[in-house]
């Protein structure tokens, strides 16, 4: 089994199949998604955009929706998932890293994905993808807040080796050192395509 020393930036973008025979494409996402970022927002749940953005409101400010967009594969890299079996091809997930400093290797981490696509493994195959990109692009350990009621999204992080931060309010937060993660996503035997993954961001 590779180890995460030995990955290289070489991905832009995946093609995968779900579980459940869904193929989808994870790529990252680019200033022109910005459209696809809204609907995306529009079309989660009430409760789950509050989960996601601690906002329940339908729609994002202009200025949210922007830093969402301007990725620069730097200081903020993203990756959404695409539904290629869909006819428009839709966003069904997207995943965020921003650096905490210009020269760190920290970075905030948050993953939303549509509610149809809940228990499908969308979420794991989306955080090996960008813990794998994180890697490669010098971070080393992450920040997650998340709403101490989000039980799924805690269960989901701390499978992966994220370890609690500060529990007190209604915001947990938890810090998650990337390799670590990378390796427990290695050792899972589901989803599949994990290994289709890591082999697209394997050397060689």
């Amino acid at each position: 089994m590779a180890q995460s020393g030995s990955f290289q930036n070489q991905a832009r973008s995946v093609d995968a199949m779900l579980d459940n025979g869904t193929h989808v494409c994870l790529r990252r996402i680019r200033h022109s998604d910005i459209e696809r970022i809204e609907d995306g927002i529009s079309q989660m749940s009430d409760q789950s955009r509050y989960l996601r953005f601690f906002s329940g409101s339908k729609t994002m400010p202009p200025s949210v929706v922007e830093r969402l967009a301007s990725v620069d594969g730097t200081l903020h890299l993203a990756w959404g998932v695409i539904n290629m079996d869909e006819p428009d091809h839709p966003a069904i997930a997207a995943a965020h890293v921003f650096r905490t400093s210009d020269a760190g290797d920290s970075g905030e981490f948050a993953i939303a994905v549509l509610d149809q696509y809940h228990g499908q493994g969308v979420a794991r195959i989306l955080m090996a993808t960008i813990f794998l990109d994180c890697y490669c692009e010098g971070f080393r350990q992450l920040q997650i807040d998340i709403l101490r009621n989000n039980k799924k999204a805690s269960g989901l992080i701390r499978s992966v080796g994220a370890t609690p931060r500060a529990l007190e309010g209604p915001v947990a937060q938890y810090n998650l050192v990337i390799r670590d993660a990378i390796s427990a996503l290695q050792k899972m035997e589901s989803p599949r395509a994990i290994k289709d993954i890591m082999a697209a961001f394997a050397a060689g």
